[in-house]
């Protein structure tokens, strides 16, 4: 597996943001984005590593969110997985070009503990930082889940963890 430029960036960003940022109730922002960087062909990788975080989420008083523009969320998987039905919401209306604007709009909002959107293109320098300082405003943490194209697969080193979500139907 490899990790990111963006997620050794956002490393040393929210560790030296979270270290500075108080929240009124006194104790240190958790919000952060990390890119996810999957294969199509491999179903298990993401359930095995993000599917714990969205558990543990989930018992949280606050919404999660799936920004989805082209799958629906199978509520069978969902209910399976060990996912709060009660407290998930998917908008599958979001054109990809407005992924990014959608997902800043609501990690400020403080309403979700997680925003899950997908991207087909890698985030500019400016998105990221729009995305980190808006999950540090709503102490929330975003994902942007992009798939590898498998033409460059055979091209030598990846700039990003490799995984799959097969949560679709």
């Amino acid at each position: 597996m490899h990790t990111s430029g963006y997620a050794n960036r956002l490393t040393s960003f929210t560790s030296s943001a979270g270290n500075g940022a108080q929240k009124t109730a006194g104790r240190v922002s958790t919000g952060l984005i990390s890119e996810v960087v999957y294969r199509e062909d491999q179903p298990m990788m993401t359930q095995l590593l993000l599917l714990p975080l969205l558990q543990q989420l989930g018992q949280q008083s606050r919404w999660q969110l799936w920004l989805t523009p082209q799958q629906k969320l199978s509520r069978e998987w969902v209910q399976a997985s060990g996912l709060p039905l009660t407290k998930m919401m998917q908008s599958s209306q979001v054109a990809p070009c407005h992924t990014v604007d959608s997902m800043v709009r609501a990690l400020r909002t403080g309403n979700y503990s997680v925003v899950i959107g997908w991207l087909a293109e890698e985030l500019t320098e400016e998105e990221h930082i729009r995305l980190a300082n808006a999950a540090e405003e709503g102490d929330a943490i975003g994902f942007i889940m992009r798939p590898v194209r498998l033409d460059t697969l055979g091209r030598g080193h990846l700039s990003g963890l490799k995984i799959h979500s097969n949560l679709y139907h």
